[in-house]
């Protein structure tokens, strides 16, 4: 009793003074323990008030900070480390006797804003939050300033966060190139690529990624078309081939009629490894999977019948698909494949669908990680707005615009001189980011990042060519410089050249970093055997965050201030030397970043 009285004291003392007394992160740890180790439970609102003084004070933080010191606890550390800290601000309070330990300094330091908390306690992996997932600091999420074609806009404003803008902004995206398929293309790295991305959601349970359901609908009335005509060829064939029976032994007079192929756009993923590539090649290659759990695809590629994930890194690619079957000698092929995936998945669905960085899924799919969801969201703020209706409306109207798409021929992205000399530079700069902190692990992944900001870019360009052209005739499209004159002439065209606006251009380049820093903390969640550290994302935002040069002092600072512990950071320092990702200069204990 005479503990609490004294913490409410404290707490009191401290509100009336305005004072912060966990400045750092180190503090604020110790604070949490020595409350916590001396307190328990009762002690957690004059915690609160404790740290409410602070700018830097999240209550949904603090409050999982105190509960993971509860858990854990930290010997060394009583209620006397609270007071001190009052003291060092200038708040006196005399505890009664007996009441305060000793200040105890062994409290790990995690991250310099309460607001994102994250300590290395007993129990956990170093690095890892307690969670396992989240990241010690926030990962970054899309430039909201940055505007985007009308269509994207729209679908974008169904989001209720950030996150949530922005994982709509990328399912749209991939559903919407992939009904593009191979009528729009961009020449990269001596290949055409068309915009079939390979995109991952993961989150926590009921971290919001359930929207990407939503995105599903844009495409969906595009796969039904298709059903619908297969079902009238089935109805075609079933009567010819009722007639073809019929005619006894004058059949041999005439050829079997022969099933239509059994055409569709929406595969499933719950699926064996003939059976995708039977789905691709009656759709002459082209194809969505749309799964809302990742468990769907990775257990049916560990299944008997299915080892196709094979399938999915050629077409990436759009590699030649194929398949023989020595039972009744049937040999299939498509020479080029056009399959986009959207998934989206819990962290712990991940390591069964991509088991390793060095599994090639890893580095062709476009990650993004929500962040958890720490506090009660109203569901009620949507003025009953029937999203579903919306996208199902804006779904009927892209098929039309598709059709545009399909009938027009074949559009060919280009991009001027100096669009490419920045594309080049901004991924020049996130390779060499890439290999000061990961070594050679995420060449592959940024390689494949600016395929996929190129395929982004095709999107939003045809996109805006659609939007222009509803009222009057687009800018950025012309046709083909080897068009022949007498088809100008005569206005038949199918072949054009394809542009994206600077603006547009800027817009989906902004992408890549943020997109760079999900892939890297995906990356954390692959096992320790498989890859040479599990924290990666912290070095990398570390290395960032430096100079071009700087002192070991101001590196070990600067770690301490994200959470990372000196003695960690000094291990990264003498590898990254030893590896020549950075270099000594003549003046003693300072680095440099290569060129």
């Amino acid at each position: 009793m005479e503990t609490m009285e004294s913490l409410h004291l404290l707490a009191e003392a401290v509100r009336g003074a305005g004072a912060d007394i966990a400045p750092t992160y180190q503090e604020y740890m110790q604070l949490a323990f020595a409350v916590a180790n001396d307190c328990g439970e009762a002690g957690r609102a004059d915690f609160h008030t404790l740290c409410s003084p602070s700018p830097k004070y999240d209550r949904q933080a603090a409050d999982k900070l105190f509960g993971n010191a509860l858990k854990s606890g930290r010997d060394g550390i009583h209620l006397g480390t609270a007071f001190h800290l009052a003291r060092l601000c200038g708040v006196e309070v005399q505890p009664p006797m007996g009441t305060v330990g000793t200040v105890g300094t062994g409290a790990s330091p995690a991250s310099h804003t309460h607001a994102h908390a994250r300590g290395n306690n007993e129990g956990e992996e170093e690095g890892e939050s307690p969670d396992g997932s989240d990241p010690l600091t926030p990962l970054p999420t899309f430039d909201p300033h940055r505007r985007w074609p009308l269509l994207l806009e729209r679908i974008m404003a169904c989001g209720t966060s950030r996150a949530q803008c922005d994982v709509l902004l990328l399912g749209a995206v991939t559903v919407l190139g992939a009904s593009m398929g191979s009528h729009v293309r961009c020449s990269y790295g001596g290949k055409m690529i068309s915009p079939c991305l390979q995109s991952f959601v993961v989150g926590l349970p009921v971290a919001g990624k359930g929207v990407l359901s939503l995105v599903r609908l844009l495409v969906e009335p595009i796969h039904d078309d298709i059903r619908r005509q297969v079902d009238k060829g089935m109805e075609a064939y079933r009567r010819e081939k009722a007639r073809y029976d019929a005619l006894g032994k004058d059949r041999a007079k005439e050829e079997m009629p022969v099933p239509p192929p059994n055409r569709m756009f929406l595969i499933s993923g719950n699926n064996t490894g003939t059976g995708i590539l039977q789905n691709l090649m009656d759709s002459d290659g082209t194809g969505l999977i749309c799964e809302s759990e990742a468990d769907t695809i990775s257990t049916a590629i560990g299944s008997d019948y299915g080892h196709w994930s094979d399938t999915m890194r050629k077409a990436f690619d759009h590699d030649r698909l194929s398949y023989n079957r020595r039972t009744d000698r049937e040999y299939r092929e498509v020479k080029k494949s056009y399959l986009a995936v959207l998934l989206s998945g819990t962290p712990a669905q991940v390591k069964p669908l991509i088991p390793s960085a060095e599994n090639g899924l890893f580095s062709r799919q476009v990650f993004y990680y929500m962040p958890a969801i720490h506090q009660w969201q109203d569901q009620f703020d949507r003025n009953d707005n029937d999203l579903e209706k919306a996208f199902t409306q804006w779904g009927t109207e892209w098929k039309e615009k598709q059709k545009t798409i399909v009938m027009g021929g074949l559009f060919t992205l280009r991009l001027t001189g100096s669009q490419k000399e920045e594309f080049n530079r901004t991924f020049k700069a996130l390779f060499a980011r890439s290999g000061l902190t990961n070594g050679n692990e995420m060449a592959s992944s940024v390689a494949r990042l600016a395929i996929n900001i190129c395929r982004i870019m095709e999107v939003v360009a045809m996109l805006r060519m659609l939007e222009q052209g509803e009222t009057a005739a687009p800018t950025n499209v012309s046709p083909a410089p080897d068009t022949p004159t007498d088809n100008l002439k005569d206005n038949i065209v199918t072949r054009w050249d394809l542009a994206i606006t600077a603006d547009d251009f800027h817009t989906v380049l902004s992408l890549a970093e943020s997109l760079y820093c999900h892939i890297i903390h995906i990356f954390s969640f692959l096992p320790r055997i498989e890859t040479t550290s599990s924290r990666n994302a912290e070095r990398d935002a570390l290395l960032n965050s430096m100079a071009s040069t700087f002192t070991r002092h101001e590196f070990l600072e600067k770690a301490q201030e994200i959470g990372i512990k000196p003695e960690t950071a000094n291990t990264w320092l003498k590898r990254m030397k030893k590896r020549g990702l950075l270099e000594s200069t003549k003046e003693k204990g300072r680095y440099r970043k290569p060129d």
